[in-house]
């Protein structure tokens, strides 16, 4: 069987009827919340970039020739502060996303009636764990937690789902 969610995209006026389904397989919509804490995490890289380049001095103009009066006379650490303070912002809003998926993400395994595909699905796609390490922390063969994980899968209801019978 395959599990699907429809997640509908609002249309941009009111008049339109249009609506775009987006299919998303049980494990795609479980993944969501690594995707997006990989993205937060290289946009943390990418400020300490900004926050180094902040700090270096540039160069003064030692050639004693004039600038060009279209040459932006802002000192360049003022430009990086501002691309910091954006980049904070977003930063901010992409962890108040991840936080908000992880309670969604938890909520819909916390349906699976089995506390041991519960657990294997809490390893993998709450706390990121990899199958070695899943397999580990429960005591169980890599052979076993991946049978545990594949009728985890089946038991899933994802919010806003039809489920076919489709393989």
């Amino acid at each position: 069987r395959i599990y699907k969610c429809y997640c509908y995209l609002l249309p941009v006026t009111l008049k339109s009827n249009l609506e775009r389904k987006i299919e998303m397989t049980v494990k795609q919509y479980l993944r969501q919340a690594y995707r997006l804490n990989e993205l937060i995490n290289t946009d943390l890289a990418e400020l300490e970039q900004l926050k180094a380049l902040s700090k270096s001095v540039s160069s003064p103009n030692l050639s004693g020739m004039p600038s060009s009066g279209t040459k932006n006379t802002e000192p360049a650490f003022v430009r990086a502060i501002e691309k910091i303070i954006d980049l904070e912002k977003v930063i901010d809003a992409e962890i108040d996303r991840f936080v908000d998926l992880k309670r969604e993400i938890r909520n819909v395994i916390n349906q699976v009636p089995d506390n041991n595909q519960k657990l294997v699905l809490k390893l993998r796609y709450i706390q990121f764990l990899k199958w070695e390490s899943v397999a580990i922390e429960m005591d169980l063969s890599l052979k076993q937690v991946h049978r545990i994980h594949n009728e985890a899968l089946k038991n899933v209801k994802l919010p806003f789902s039809e489920q076919s019978d489709t393989v």
